[in-house]
């Protein structure tokens, strides 16, 4: 599943990524800072998970955050696995 095979939406004021997969709220929340955008949880529930859904919002957070300047800090557990698998993803990590 790609982010084609669902919309993914910047939901700003709840300071998160979100995608409604079979009617199921999927969310990669942060907390941004002046310079520091913090990828703070992941959620994607059981009945949904494998499906490369929380692959897809991270991918759209750390775009996002490429855009607008800021290093990430992945404090959510699965955003830090995430950037381990991919190492040729040139994302500027906060300290």
């Amino acid at each position: 599943m790609t982010a084609a095979t669902f919309p993914i939406t910047h939901n700003e004021a709840a300071s998160r990524f979100e995608a409604t997969v079979d009617g199921l709220l999927c969310v990669a929340a942060y907390r941004r800072s002046p310079g520091v955008v913090d990828l703070n949880h992941t959620g994607v529930p059981r009945a949904l998970e494998g499906r490369g859904i929380a692959a897809a919002l991270v991918q759209q957070a750390l775009a996002w955050a490429a855009t607008e300047g800021l290093a990430v800090r992945p404090s959510c557990s699965y955003v830090r696995v995430y950037l381990r698998r991919h190492p040729e993803l040139s994302v500027r990590q906060a300290d």
